[in-house]
């Protein structure tokens, strides 16, 4: 199963384990659990600490596996092969069950192993979706700390009834007792939060009682974290308020473009951001979503507030805004009724899910076309829908789009609905032209047709343009005086990594400057 490379790096990691390791396996006559059993023996091959029992006549889904302790049976279980982008997960279940430390803060083990309650969690994964390891593990985690929780990794196309009955439509899919407990990627945090509530009035309570920052930096995505490094180089109190660390590069796969970087993907990029950040002397606030800026705040009216969503209350000498943003909708009937039900934004993500099927890309920009040209080799037929009278797309991938003989792209169409029963089962679109209605059955569809800023709290505060964007002079400066803004936020043309990276540095420095010259003159 796993060639003599793999089996090299694999024997080094399970050197650092330091107890045994119990896997049992429940198998069948299947291919897979053929497939499996060979996968087991390379593991058992790489250290003499883990051993092997076979199952035939429980009732587990066949093929899959449990990883525990000696005595123990709550340890992470996978459905089907964690090959791909879960071999990861595999490696860091057998390391923790087998005594590795996890990275991960001592008050987040403790708030792990104190949840009172019964948890069975089980998670829908593609093994080619680049967001599910980072649910799995956590989860993982969960269950090898806490003997009251139990996970279960399967993979949707090994399982494809259970997709099917429980309508599993986008991956990550988690299932707690049984009931659809969230979708997308989510940290440890983000699941602590969700099920341990008080952990939350907990959080806000440290934030309030935290000191005034000399810099105080709102959004985490790579504007963000290029700010936080040169506040800190500069020798000031810095924090960085978060709703979640990476921002949108954690839902980026391939990056090519990122200078220094041959290429990379997105939660690799975003894990060394933070690493990069947690270097320096930083005060990190994951979770916090911003709602209120206050200006002259603070008993001198030097201060700026942020109030957070969580109730917490942050004050700072300067701040720079970095919250970047989000996907656009298209805002028509169907979309949001059939979100992860067959209308999905991530074709890498999702795109395995409709193995064979017919969907609908909507967008004739890069991420369209490119998004339709990596569905061609996975879907049966794929509907490119574009707004304009013709594609955006640079000529290149318009080259290779039209290349493809399962792809049919239709222009000079806006999407007026999306139709489905429990799921998505079609796509309606006006004939710009004709002002006719035109219908188009398919299974799914991959909307792709830009961003929209994370500026709904700024408004009535800071100046934005007519799209919601900050504005921003030169320097990053904002219409409030000690207010400074960087990124896919503001109105800096061209909404690209490296840009939002080099934006963020220059309004730190700017915010800098700020507070030379504020001092002085105080």
């Amino acid at each position: 199963m796993l060639d003599d490379t793999t089996k090299a790096q694999l024997k080094g990691y399970l050197e650092r384990a330091t107890k045994p390791i119990e896997i049992v396996a429940s198998l069948d006559d299947s291919k897979g659990s053929s497939d499996l059993q060979s996968l087991l023996k390379d593991i058992t091959d790489c250290s003499p600490l883990v051993s092997v029992t076979e199952s035939r006549d429980d009732n587990q889904r066949k093929p899959s596996f449990s990883i525990n302790r000696p005595s123990e049976n709550h340890g992470p279980r996978f459905a089907g092969l964690p090959m791909g982008h879960e071999f990861t997960s595999l490696i860091l279940a057998l390391l923790q069950v087998g005594g590795y430390p996890p990275k991960v803060d001592d008050a987040v083990l403790q708030q792990i192993r104190a949840l009172d309650g019964d948890f069975n969690f089980e998670i829908y994964v593609s093994l080619t979706c680049h967001s599910c390891p980072d649910v799995v593990q956590a989860l993982n985690l969960m269950a090898v700390q806490n003997p009251r929780i139990r996970n279960t990794m399967i993979d949707g196309s090994m399982f494809q009834s259970e997709v099917q009955e429980r309508q599993v439509m986008a991956v990550p899919t988690v299932f707690l007792n049984g009931t659809e407990f969230s979708q997308g990627r989510m940290s440890l945090e983000e699941i602590l939060a969700k099920i341990d509530t008080s952990g939350v009035e907990r959080e806000a309570r440290k934030i309030n009682a935290k000191a005034p920052f000399d810099m105080l930096i709102v959004g985490g995505g790579p504007a963000g974290a290029a700010a936080a490094v040169y506040a800190a180089r500069k020798g000031i109190r810095t924090g960085v308020a978060s709703e979640r660390f990476g921002g949108q590069v954690l839902d980026t796969l391939g990056i090519e473009n990122f200078i220094s970087m041959k290429e990379t993907e997105g939660p690799k990029l975003a894990f060394a951001l933070e690493e990069h950040v947690r270097s320096y002397d930083v005060d990190i606030m994951n979770l916090q979503r911003a709602k209120a800026l206050v200006p002259n705040a603070g008993p001198e009216h030097d201060l700026i507030e942020i109030q957070l969503e969580s109730g917490a209350t942050l004050k700072s000498r300067s701040v720079v805004i970095s919250t970047g943003a989000r996907w656009r909708n298209i805002n028509v009937p169907g979309e949001l009724e059939f979100k992860n039900k067959g209308v999905a934004y991530c074709p890498h993500c999702d795109g395995p899910l409709f193995k064979g099927k017919r969907v609908a890309v909507i967008g004739g920009g890069n991420s369209g076309v490119e998004a339709a040209i990596d569905l061609a080799g996975l879907v049966g037929h794929v509907t490119l829908i574009e707004f304009d009278s013709k594609l955006r797309a640079d000529a290149v991938l318009q080259r290779k789009l039209n290349s493809l003989k399962n792809v049919t792209v239709i222009t000079n169409a806006k999407t007026t609905a999306i139709t489905g029963d429990q799921t998505v089962n079609g796509l309606v679109y006006e004939d710009r032209a004709t002002q006719q209605l035109q219908t188009v059955e398919l299974e799914g569809v991959f909307i792709q047709i830009g961003l929209i800023p994370n500026t709904d709290w700024l408004k009535g505060t800071v100046e934005l343009s007519k799209h919601g964007e900050i504005i921003v002079d030169d320097r990053g400066q904002t219409s409030i005086p000690g207010v400074f803004a960087a990124g896919d936020a503001t109105t800096v043309p061209f909404k690209q990594i490296i840009i939002a990276a080099g934006d963020g540095a220059k309004a730190a420095l700017g915010a800098f400057d700020h507070l030379i010259r504020s001092s002085v003159a105080a």
